[in-house]
């Protein structure tokens, strides 16, 4: 039967993302609107989003965070150009975006010592068999495949090259073991729910002498230069922006930043996201037509929460016909105002993607699976 309770919020994208509970434009009522981003409060706003996510993600001394250009993109963008190049590089992707990464190694970069270590949707690569003496070039988490590393146990302490970690939609979500990562980026718009354009970028100590003693061969464009005359450019990581940020953006990220701290900081958001994994991994366990595109239990994503449709009448459909099942599930629900943009993303395989990160209330996520079985079982009886 078609269900009668709906979400209180129907936003389940998992880019950009739900906003915090009980967010409203009045949060932005003290943006330094008007006022130039090297002005003194300005500068100041600008480092308080900088020590609030130190303080939160427990990044550990002697590792430098900043604000950089073009969203986590812009970060890893600007961490590859920097830093590859002065050994061999291993390159793990198992998804959409780590395949992206590999496609600016081998093609603009065009490094020969670069190695692929990949894997399908659903699946992570050989982990055991990275080498270390390379370069490492990863995400913790895949955005579109739902699949995550398990834990961070694979990466040695006594590695040579650096580790340099995609974490988009993990940072905030999932532990991330600081003293195993040299370079982690994401973007203000993935598990805090912030706005679009800006990233973040940490570097260790090992990262930064990487770049106070290496220069790579290929010329490096502003956005992605952090040193001058061989030292780090230290005001990157003290307020100083590259480029100029939008400071709308800057007081929303304050905004969520605070209410992490008032839910409990990383532990209370890490609760929050397993809790809506936790309502979606119940449902599933009930369904006969649906179940997660990761393969392993341990790999399954607590944020980008991705599903595939396992039901023998589904399966046996020519692909093109799957693909538009899966994409009226998703019209319907929207049409109805019950969940929106939730549709697999499109290089992936034919599904569904619930964002559940921290933003989303587990209420609320328990309330749109009923949908989802009403949907799928519409179309099927109407076959």
């Amino acid at each position: 039967m078609k269900p009668s309770l709906k979400p209180s919020r129907p936003y389940f994208s998992s880019g950009p993302c739900s906003k915090r509970p009980g967010w409203s434009l009045r949060a932005l009522e003290n943006a330094l609107v008007g006022r130039s981003h090297r002005a003194k409060p300005a500068k100041a706003r600008i480092q308080e989003v900088i020590e609030r996510s130190k303080s939160i993600l427990g990044i550990p001394e002697g590792y430098v965070c900043g604000i950089v250009p073009a969203s986590d993109t812009g970060a890893m963008e600007m961490a590859m150009w920097s830093l590859l190049g002065a050994r061999g590089v291993d390159m793990l992707a198992w998804e959409s975006f780590g395949s992206g990464w590999v496609t600016d190694v081998k093609k603009q970069l065009k490094l020969e010592n670069a190695r692929l270590l990949d894997a399908g949707y659903g699946d992570l690569p050989d982990l055991s068999s990275v080498d270390f003496k390379n370069d490492v070039v990863f995400t913790w988490n895949g955005t579109t495949s739902g699949v995550k590393v398990p834990n961070g146990d694979w990466i040695p302490a006594d590695r040579e090259g650096l580790a340099i970690c995609d974490a988009t939609s993990a940072a905030f979500a999932m532990e991330l073991p600081w003293d195993k990562l040299d370079v982690v980026t994401w973007s203000w718009q993935k598990v805090m729910g912030g706005e679009a354009a800006h990233g973040m970028i940490v570097l260790s100590p090992r990262a930064i002498e990487r770049l106070e003693s290496y220069t790579p061969s290929w010329p490096m464009p502003k956005i992605f230069r952090m040193t001058k005359g061989g030292k780090l450019i230290k005001g990157i990581f003290e307020g100083a922006t590259i480029n100029t940020v939008s400071l709308l953006s800057v007081e929303d990220a304050v905004d969520g930043l605070k209410w992490a701290e008032e839910i409990g900081g990383l532990k209370g958001l890490i609760e929050r996201s397993e809790a809506n994994l936790s309502a979606v991994s119940e449902w599933v366990k009930k369904s006969d037509w649906i179940d997660f595109l990761a393969n392993d239990e341990a790999t399954v994503s607590n944020t980008s929460i991705c599903l595939k449709i396992v039901d023998d009448w589904y399966t046996a459909l020519p692909a093109e016909e799957q693909a538009a099942i899966a994409k009226k599930i998703v019209s319907m629900l929207e049409s109805e105002n019950v969940a929106l943009d939730f549709g697999g993303y499109r290089d992936a395989p034919p599904g569904i993607r619930l964002w559940g990160g921290a933003t989303v209330e587990s209420e609320d996520m328990k309330l749109l699976l009923p949908w989802l079985d009403w949907a799928f079982n519409e179309i099927k009886a109407n076959s």
